[in-house]
C-alpha cells in the first residue's frame, strides 16, 4: 500500500477539504494554494500523497482565484471517498513520487455492469494518472480544465474510453504503492464487479448538477446534526429531524438524498411508499416502527421515504382505516426525540399538497426545499456531468444545448445525451460484424458524438414538466414573416427584449409587458407572429386551444388553466399562445343564464386572477389571437393584462412583395415572372391569400405541362390571379381601422362595440358562392 512508498519530503500540511468543481469530476487532481505547495516543497504537476482515514493521491494544480490564501484543498467526490473525508474534514497533504506501474487490474465498480473491450484505450486515458490500490477511478472525456499546466495537458487529451464515464475500482498493482501508467504498463480490465469496501462507485454530490443552494441547505440540515450533535446541545436547541424534498418528477430528489448518504457517514435507511404497504392489521405500522428501530441502532442514520405522498395522505381525503393509522404512527415516530437523537428523516415527493398536514409542521418536517426545473446554469452543470466520458466532436456546444432546452429537469437531459450516444452507435452500426462480437479498435477510436446527433436526439426527447401540454421550440423566424413591420417591432420591444435582457428592466425599474392582443382580418400571420416571436426569444412556445380547456365538469376548466400556467412557470422563459381567444374569454354578462356563461365567467376570472394575482408571471408571456377582438371581455384589456393590443392587418405592396417571395423560395420561376407585378396587382390580399395565389401557380403549371414541369411562368400566376380573390372586402378594413380607435376605450366599458359589418358577411357569401 501507499504506506510502503519512500515520500520525497516529510514536510506536510494539514489542509480542509473542500468540493472540486463538477467539469473536473474524475480528473486526478487536486487543487491548493501556492502557499500550501510551497511549504510542502512541491510544485505543478507533482504527485501529492493525501491523508484522511485512509491514503490517496492526486496530481497538484494550482487553486482557483477564490481560494488563494485559504487554507483548503479541492477533491472531487471519488477523491474523497479514496480518502474516507467528507467535505469540511481535515486531511493530511504531503508531496510523494509515483512509480510506472508494471501491470494494473481494474474492475467495474457497479453491480449491474459487465465490460469487454481494449485495453490499450483504458491505458490512455488513464496515461500518467497516479493512483493506488484499492482508488476508485473515472474515465473521462477530451475535457477542457481551467489552468491545466503543460505537463498535465496530455493526461486530458486522452482519447473517451466509452460513450459514459465508467468507474473502476484499482484491484492491484505491481509494483505496489502509488504507481502511475505509462507506455510499458499492462492493463487488465476485469468484466464483472468486484466489491468494494464502500458505497463509493454509487451517488455523490459531483454527480448532481444544478443544486449547489440546495445541497448546501441540506448539509445544514443533515450532516451537521448528525457530525456535530453536540453542537445543538451547547446551544440548548433540538437538532432538525426532518427534510421534505418536493417538485416535479425527473428533477433529481432521490439521486441527492442517495448522494447526502454516500457523502456522510450515515447509515443510510430506504423506505418506499408503496412497498412497506401490508395486507394484515397492523402491519404496515409494524413495518414503518421495524425501519425506524433499525435507525436507531445504527445511529447515525439517514431514513429516506421516497414518495412519502403514498403513505402519508391527508387523512380528511382517506376513507381507509389502514391509511389513517399509518399516518398516526409515522407521526408518532417522528415525535420520539430521545430515541432518534441522532436520526434524520428525508422525504422525497412531487405532490407536497397531498401530504397530511400534521407532517409539514416544525419539529416533525423541520424544512422543505423546493427542488425546480434547472435553470440554464443547472443546465449546462448536468449536461457536463452526463457527457463526462463522452468522446464529444469538436462543433459540439453545452452552452448551446442549455440554451436551447428549457424545461429540460435531469431525468430529460440524462435521455437526451442516450439519445444522442445512440444517434453515434446507429451511424457507426454498418461496420461492425455482429458474428464476431467484438467491436474493431479502429472503430472505436473514430466513434464521436457530433452536434447533429443531439440536434436528432432533441426531435425525439420532449421536457417532462410538460408533457400534459404541447410544447415546442419553433422553427420559424423573423426573416419567414414579411409585410407585418410594425407589429414585428411592437413584439420584438414587448417579448424578445424582456425576455433576453431582463436586466435592462429592473436597473430602470420597470416591469415588461404580460400579455399582448394580436387582432386583425383572417389569414394575416397572427399565428406565426406569436411563433417567431417565441424562437427569437428562445423561449418555450405552447399553444392551447379553447377547446383544450373548456370542460362540461364544473371547476375543471379553471384547473386545466391554473395548470397551464403553473407548467409556463415552470418552463420559463415561455410565451404562451391561445388561438381564437375570443372563444375562451367572452365580455360577462353577455348571453342567458345557461350553463354555458357560467362557465366562460369562471374562466375569464381565472385567466384575470392568473395575469395579475398574488403569482407573479415572471418570464412568462401570454399572446391571444383573435379576428373578433370586440368579443373579448374589456377586462383583459386594461395595461397589466393585455398591455400592447397589436393589428395586424393586410400588408401593404413591398410586404406582399416580400411574402411571395418567402413562398417562391424553393420554386423554380422563370424569367418572365416579376413577383413586384404579382404584388401590385394583389391588394389587400392577406399572407394565407398569397400563400394560395403561389399554391395556384405551381397547379397550373403540373397542369398544363405535366408532372415533368421545370418552371413556373407568368402566365401560370396571370391564371393564377383570376381564380384568386381577396379575403378582405373594403368593408372589413374600414371595420378594423374604426376599432382600432375604439378598442382602446374598451377597458372602461362593459358593453362591445358592434364588429360584423353587413357588407362583411355579404362578402363571405359572394366568395362561398365564386368558389
Amino acid at each position: 500500500m501507499a504506506d510502503a512508498q519512500t515520500h520525497v519530503d516529510e514536510r506536510t500540511v494539514k489542509l480542509q477539504v473542500a468540493a472540486a468543481r463538477q467539469e473536473e469530476s474524475g480528473q486526478g487532481i487536486a487543487r491548493l494554494s501556492r502557499a500550501s505547495l510551497s511549504e510542502i516543497g512541491a510544485m505543478e504537476g507533482d504527485v501529492l500523497e493525501i491523508t484522511g482515514k485512509t491514503v490517496t493521491v492526486a496530481r497538484a494544480v494550482l487553486a482557483y482565484d477564490e481560494d488563494e490564501g485559504l487554507q483548503v484543498i479541492r477533491l472531487d467526490g471519488l477523491q474523497r471517498g479514496n480518502a474516507e473525508v467528507g467535505s469540511g474534514d481535515h486531511v493530511v497533504v504531503r508531496k510523494t513520487e509515483s512509480r510506472p506501474a508494471q501491470r494494473v487490474v481494474f474492475a467495474p465498480a457497479q453491480k449491474d455492469m459487465r465490460l469487454q473491450g481494449p485495453s490499450a484505450a483504458l491505458k490512455r486515458n488513464f496515461f500518467a494518472r497516479p493512483m493506488v490500490q484499492g482508488d476508485l477511478v473515472a474515465t473521462t472525456g477530451q475535457q477542457q480544465v481551467a489552468d491545466i499546466p503543460p505537463q498535465l495537458r496530455r493526461m486530458f487529451d486522452a482519447p473517451a474510453y466509452a460513450l459514459t464515464q465508467i468507474r473502476l475500482n484499482v484491484v492491484s498493482t505491481t509494483p505496489r504503492g502509488i504507481v502511475h501508467i505509462d507506455e510499458n504498463t499492462e492493463v487488465e480490465l476485469r468484466e464483472v464487479f468486484e466489491e468494494a469496501h464502500d458505497a463509493r462507485g454509487d451517488v455523490n454530490y459531483d454527480d448532481v448538477g444544478g443544486m449547489s443552494d440546495t445541497i448546501r441547505q441540506l448539509r445544514e440540515m443533515v450532516e451537521l446534526p448528525l457530525r456535530y450533535p453536540e453542537l445543538f446541545t451547547r446551544l440548548g436547541v433540538a437538532p432538525p429531524k426532518g427534510v421534505l424534498l418536493h417538485g416535479p418528477p425527473g428533477t433529481g430528489k432521490t439521486r441527492l438524498a442517495q448522494a447526502v448518504a454516500n457523502e456522510s457517514e450515515a447509515n443510510f435507511f430506504t423506505i418506499n411508499g408503496p412497498e412497506i404497504m401490508g395486507s394484515g392489521y397492523g402491519e404496515s405500522e409494524k413495518a414503518l416502527r421495524e425501519v425506524f428501530e433499525e435507525a436507531t441502532k445504527a445511529a447515525p442514520a439517514i431514513v429516506f421515504i421516497d414518495e412519502i405522498d403514498s403513505i402519508a395522505p391527508k387523512r380528511s381525503q382517506v376513507h381507509g382505516e389502514a391509511e389513517k393509522r399509518l399516518v398516526a404512527q409515522l407521526l408518532t415516530l417522528m415525535d420520539g426525540i430521545d430515541s432518534r437523537a441522532h436520526v434524520v428523516v428525508i422525504a422525497a415527493t412531487n405532490r407536497p399538497d397531498a401530504i397530511d398536514e400534521a407532517l409539514r409542521r416544525p419539529g416533525r418536517f423541520d424544512r422543505e426545499i423546493v427542488i425546480g426545473v434547472p435553470d440554464e446554469a443547472g443546465r449546462r452543470e448536468i449536461l457536463g456531468i452526463h457527457t463526462r466520458g463522452m468522446p464529444l466532436g469538436s462543433k459540439v456546444d453545452l452552452g448551446e444545448l442549455a440554451r436551447t432546452t428549457h424545461g429540460f429537469v435531469g431525468a430529460d437531459l440524462a435521455a437526451l445525451t442516450r439519445e444522442a450516444a445512440i444517434e453515434a452507435v446507429r451511424r457507426i452500426m454498418p461496420r461492425l460484424d455482429l458474428e464476431a462480437r467484438t467491436i474493431p479498435t479502429e472503430v472505436l477510436e473514430e466513434l464521436q458524438v457530433l452536434r447533429e446527433d443531439f440536434v436528432a436526439a432533441l426531435k425525439r426527447v420532449q421536457p417532462s414538466a410538460m408533457r400534459e401540454v404541447m410544447v415546442q421550440v419553433p422553427n420559424i423566424g423573423w426573416a419567414d414573416i414579411g409585410g407585418l413591420d410594425d407589429a414585428q417591432l411592437k413584439l420584438k420591444e414587448g417579448v424578445e427584449l424582456p425576455l433576453k435582457n431582463p436586466e435592462a428592466f429592473h436597473k430602470l425599474g420597470i416591469r415588461s409587458a404580460k400579455g399582448f392582443l394580436l387582432y386583425g382580418p383572417p389569414g394575416t400571420g397572427k399565428t406565426l407572429l406569436a411563433k417567431a416571436v417565441a424562437k427569437e426569444a428562445e423561449a418555450n412556445f405552447i399553444s392551447i386551444k379553447s377547446s383544450d380547456l373548456l370542460s362540461k365538469w364544473y371547476g375543471e376548466s379553471e384547473q386545466q388553466i391554473a395548470r397551464l400556467f403553473a407548467r409556463a412557470r415552470q418552463v420559463a422563459p415561455c410565451v404562451i399562445f391561445i388561438d381564437e381567444i375570443d372563444s375562451l374569454v367572452p365580455a360577462r354578462g353577455m348571453g342567458g343564464g345557461g350553463g354555458e356563461p357560467q362557465v366562460t365567467s369562471r374562466v375569464v376570472n381565472t385567466i384575470l386572477a392568473e395575469m395579475d394575482g398574488m403569482e407573479e408571471l415572471q418570464s412568462v408571456v401570454l399572446i391571444g389571437a383573435t379576428n373578433r377582438p370586440a368579443l373579448v371581455d374589456p377586462a383583459l384589456l386594461r395595461p397589466g393584462r393585455f398591455d400592447e393590443l397589436v393589428y395586424v392587418g393586410t400588408p401593404d405592396e413591398a410586404g406582399r412583395e416580400h411574402i411571395l417571395g418567402i413562398h417562391t423560395s424553393k420554386m423554380p420561376l422563370a424569367d418572365d415572372v416579376s413577383l413586384r407585378d404579382v404584388a401590385a396587382r394583389t391588394e389587400r390580399f392577406t399572407g394565407a391569400d398569397l400563400e394560395d395565389v403561389v399554391r395556384r401557380a405551381g397547379l397550373t403549371a403540373i397542369r398544363k405541362r405535366g408532372a415533368e414541369v421545370e418552371q413556373v411562368r407568368r402566365e401560370d400566376f396571370e391564371d393564377a390571379l383570376e381564380d384568386s380573390r381577396a379575403t378582405v372586402t373594403e368593408e372589413m378594413e374600414a371595420e378594423y381601422e374604426r376599432m382600432k380607435g375604439e378598442l382602446k376605450k374598451r377597458a372602461m366599458e362593459l358593453t362591445p362595440i358592434g364588429f360584423i359589418a353587413p357588407g362583411m358577411v355579404e362578402s363571405r357569401r359572394e366568395r362561398k358562392h365564386g368558389d
